[in-house]
């Protein structure tokens, strides 16, 4: 079927695509999905390897507190009951996350109350009384004070960004969960877990009634694929998109290592955080434990930050100011773009929108978006 005879074409085979492919082809639109990789699923994609799902690009544990989300997610796959409870090692010492009673009594081991931890951490805290952060140390440092800050977060952050706290924007540990409890749940949603047998069966479900094209780049050719009529939807680097004309945006990229060993459990945990700088690496993930998989053997993936260049793959937007006013700046040139199209554009997903989002966000997006259109 040639290009122009679709309802809807898609760039980008992800979860934000697949979402709005479910929605079209639920109101008989005909879709096409274009992906540059050789399959799809974007960076939830999981293959089964001796038996044991693997998350290829990182940990992904879905969570949200949206019931219609989780009936949606439940529709496609049966759900364990997986709770995300990561640690953390500290040259060679293992502390609890989210930072809580666990972790607060392991760093101060007179600390055993939620008042004497609070009391704690205000005392640290107390440098920045009065004062409005100015960037990520500070920020961190009103919250959990000095201690945690150094040991659980500034090096790790650093790895992770590649750039000191100190030049780093205050919103982005924000997110930073601190319980007075002894409970090592990471997140606070109603409901979490991870779909037996992986994501991928979820993502090839919702485009079903799609045509797809893998190992396919939308760029590559993409006037006739934008006429006539219907709509785009187009999930890749906004900047990319406009051949990089008014400049670059900024992203983080990570390097992934993997392992088969003939061990069966290597560090008795899904997810284990390197936090100090003296490891390359930001975490391992050891992939059987997001299943319970019992099985012989077992898979580990070291997880490398990395500076994004053109041509690498992009994980997370830097959302700093420039880059934001950058971002808001593309967001103009598309409205303008949009006028000379015949077939109307529109930018969705993490990198689409320059914006991080968790799966339950990404998905409530997406719906949004195809409510908006069909």
């Amino acid at each position: 079927m040639a290009d122009n005879q679709y309802d809807v074409i898609l760039a980008g085979a992800g979860l934000f695509s697949a979402v709005v492919a479910d929605k079209a082809a639920q109101k008989g639109k005909k879709c096409l999905v274009m992906e540059r990789r050789p399959h799809a699923g974007g960076n939830i994609f999981t293959s089964e390897i001796n038996g044991i799902q693997v998350h290829a690009y990182g940990a992904h544990i879905f969570h949200t507190d949206r019931k219609d989300i989780w009936e949606y997610v439940n529709s496609f796959a049966e759900f364990n009951r997986y709770t995300n409870s990561p640690v953390a090692n500290f040259r060679g010492s293992i502390y609890n996350l989210p930072f809580n009673m666990n972790t607060f009594n392991k760093i101060w081991p007179d600390v055993v109350t939620p008042s004497q931890a609070k009391k704690r951490i205000s005392e640290q805290s107390a440098v920045m009384n009065g004062k409005i952060p100015q960037n990520l140390e500070e920020q961190a440092i009103s919250l959990v004070g000095t201690d945690i800050y150094r040991l659980l977060v500034k090096e790790y952050t650093e790895k992770q960004w590649g750039r000191p706290c100190t030049d780093l924007p205050p919103d982005i540990i924000r997110r930073l969960p601190v319980r007075f409890t002894y409970d090592n749940n990471y997140f606070n949603d109603r409901y979490q877990g991870i779909p037996v047998g992986g994501y991928t069966q979820i993502i090839d479900k919702m485009l079903a009634r799609a045509d797809v094209q893998l190992s396919t780049d939308f760029l590559s050719d993409k006037t006739p694929r934008l006429s006539p009529g219907g709509v785009c939807v187009y999930t890749g680097m906004i900047d990319e998109y406009f051949g990089y004309c008014l400049g670059n945006l900024e992203y983080r990229s990570l390097r992934f290592e993997n392992s088969i060993l003939s061990e069966d459990n290597y560090q008795g945990n899904a997810v284990v955080n390197y936090t100090g700088s003296d490891v390359p690496y930001t975490r391992i993930i050891e992939h059987k434990h997001f299943e319970g998989t019992q099985c012989s053997g077992t898979i580990i993936t070291k997880e490398y930050p990395a500076e994004w260049k053109k041509g690498d793959e992009p994980y997370y937007p830097v959302n700093s100011g420039k880059n934001d006013a950058l971002f808001q700046s593309y967001r103009q040139l598309a409205e303008k773009d949009a006028a000379r199209n015949s077939r109307r554009v529109v930018f969705g997903g993490r990198l689409g929108m320059y914006k991080y989002f968790d799966m339950d966000d990404t998905i409530a997006a997406a719906l949004e978006l195809a409510e908006s259109l069909f």
